[in-house]
């Protein structure tokens, strides 16, 4: 209904206006239109831009005002207040710059500071915008009551995390607060990894964005994908640091060599290995319990189990109970790199 009322008001416009400027062409005309001929050039002016006004009037105001309520609409508080600083501080350059074109006269200094201004405005807008991911950070921290340094809520995924799936189901229980965000760089590097022709690296790229698709599905914390590229970085694993660095994000990885070279730059880390350690079961020396012993040890006599959090435990003397399970003591526990291992032999009254 809306729309109908606006093309019936465009149509009534474009009717006045070419009559007017049809009167007005016939006028400056004079003869070339001859005398006979002016009613069916202005009839036919008329019902040109009757037509014009009631086709072309919702492409020019209902239609741009539906698309900019949808793209105001995605866009977050933050980013909101950010392009409308950025139109500001255009339209000041516009103004500071018009002052001296003004002095031109004529058309062109009446003219000439309103086309710079809107330029400046636009190019601001399109320049802040394109840096968005840096300037966010930096942008709340000037605001009142804003983040006076410190990590932000956002923490960016790795590839490796990724593939890795348990991520989802991390996401799904909200236990990561804030925002995941996964990088351009990131769905690039997982495409390509998907269209490999090796069949186990497409398998690993495919689950990948798979676990992508689950995260925007079920993740707890949202999850945004950002156009973050910095194509002067190669390496993607030095993409996300310089990332990182630039919004005070988190890093989400299982990357050993990854954890540890973002920890000397001093950038956060979630390491998913290091939080399946820590939710293990703890199990201390002289503790008993029943375990399956399943396959040999690397020393003689040793019998390997598992808890069922895939601790191994590991059984002096316990060959022998193969493919049973026995009640066992713990003798030690030790912390690798790899995980947590325990030591244990077989009870007494097990013999």
């Amino acid at each position: 209904m809306a729309t109908r009322i606006i093309q019936l008001a465009g149509a009534l416009l474009g009717t006045l206006f070419g009559f007017a400027l049809g009167l007005a062409v016939l006028r400056a005309a004079g003869d070339i239109i001859g005398r006979d001929n002016g009613p069916a050039f202005l009839t036919a002016f008329v019902v040109a831009m009757f037509l014009f006004g009631y086709l072309a009037i919702p492409y020019i105001t209902i239609y741009p005002a539906r698309l900019a309520a949808e793209r105001l609409a995605e866009v977050g508080a933050g980013e909101f207040a950010l392009g409308v600083a950025a139109i500001v501080v255009g339209l000041v350059m516009g103004l500071l710059i018009g002052v001296p074109l003004a002095q031109i006269g004529g058309l062109g200094g009446s003219v000439a500071p309103l086309v710079v201004a809107l330029f400046l405005a636009a190019m601001m807008l399109i320049i802040t915008m394109s840096k968005r991911d840096v300037l966010l950070p930096w942008f709340a921290n000037m605001l009142p009551g804003g983040r006076q340094g410190g990590p932000t809520n956002r923490v960016v995924i790795d590839t490796s995390a990724v593939i890795d799936g348990r991520i989802a189901d991390i996401a799904r229980t909200g236990f990561i607060l804030g925002t995941l965000v996964v990088p351009r760089f990131v769905l690039d590097e997982l495409q390509r990894i998907a269209d490999s022709p090796d069949a186990m690296r497409r398998n690993r790229g495919r689950r990948g964005l798979e676990m992508l698709s689950a995260l925007q599905r079920d993740a707890a914390s949202p999850v945004e994908v950002v156009e973050a590229s910095y194509p002067e970085v190669a390496e993607v694993d030095a993409k996300l640091m310089a990332y990182a660095r630039d919004t005070g994000a988190a890093i989400l990885t299982n990357d050993y060599n990854l954890n540890k070279v973002a920890d000397l730059q001093g950038i956060r880390v979630l390491n998913i290995n290091e939080l399946a350690n820590a939710v293990k079961s703890v199990v201390h020396p002289g503790e008993e319990m029943s375990v399956r012993i399943i396959q040999e040890g690397k020393e003689a006599g040793q019998g390997v189990g598992y808890l069922e959090d895939g601790t191994m435990i590991v059984v002096e003397g316990g060959q022998r109970y193969m493919d049973s399970t026995v009640p066992i003591s713990v003798t030690r526990v030790l912390q690798t790199v790899a995980g947590r291992m325990i030591f244990a032999q077989p009870r007494s009254d097990s013999e």
